[in-house]
C-alpha cells in the first residue's frame, strides 16, 4: 500500500479516489443526499474547521456559526449539522497538518467561483463569531484564499469588511 493511500490522499482518477479522509468520513454521514453535494458541504465544513482551528482553540460561537452554516447552506437538520460539524472539528484537529492542503486544493478543483467566494465569506463570518479573528485565523484565511484562487487584492477586499474583528486592530 502507498503512503498517499494509507494516509487517504490516492491519486487515482476515480472522485472517490482523489477524496480524503476527512472529506470521505464528512460525506459518509450525509448519505441522504447525492454524492457530489456531499462532498462539496464535506470539503465546505472541514476548511470552515481548519481555519477556525488556527488557533488551536474552536470557540462554542465558532462551532455554532459553522452548525448555522451547514444548516443554511445545505437545508440540513440541526442533528445533520451537528454531526457534520463535529466530525469536522475532529478531523481539522486530528489530520489538520496532513490534509488542509490537499482538501482545499479538491475544493478548488470541484466548485465554482461563487462557491469559493461563499467559503471564504463564511470563513470570515465564523472565526469572527467569538467577536475577535484572531492572527492565526487571519493568517490561515489568508493561505486559504490563496489556495482557493484568490488574489491577495480580492482576499484583502473582503478582509477589510471585518477590520473591527481583527485582532491586529482591537485593543
Amino acid at each position: 500500500m502507498s503512503l498517499l493511500r494509507f494516509l487517504g490522499i490516492d491519486k487515482g482518477d476515480a472522485p472517490e479516489a482523489r477524496e480524503t479522509k476527512s472529506v470521505r468520513e464528512i460525506a459518509a454521514k450525509l448519505e441522504r443526499l447525492p454524492l457530489e453535494t456531499a462532498r462539496y458541504l464535506a470539503g465546505f465544513a472541514y476548511v470552515l474547521a481548519r481555519v477556525a482551528n488556527a488557533d488551536l482553540v474552536i470557540a462554542d460561537a465558532e462551532a455554532d456559526e459553522m452548525r448555522r452554516t451547514m444548516r443554511v447552506l445545505a437545508g440540513l437538520s440541526a442533528d445533520e449539522a451537528d454531526l457534520v460539524v463535529e466530525i469536522a472539528k475532529s478531523q481539522a484537529r486530528l489530520l489538520g497538518g496532513t490534509e488542509n492542503y490537499v482538501v482545499t486544493r479538491e475544493f478548488r478543483r470541484t466548485t465554482t467561483p461563487l462557491q469559493r467566494a461563499q467559503l471564504l465569506e463564511c470563513l470570515y463570518a465564523v472565526t469572527s463569531a467569538d467577536g475577535t479573528i484572531s492572527t492565526a485565523e487571519s493568517r490561515e484565511i489568508a493561505n486559504v484564499a490563496e489556495e482557493l484562487g484568490f488574489t491577495r487584492a480580492e482576499a484583502n477586499a473582503l478582509r477589510s469588511k471585518y477590520r473591527e474583528k481583527l485582532a491586529e486592530f482591537q485593543r
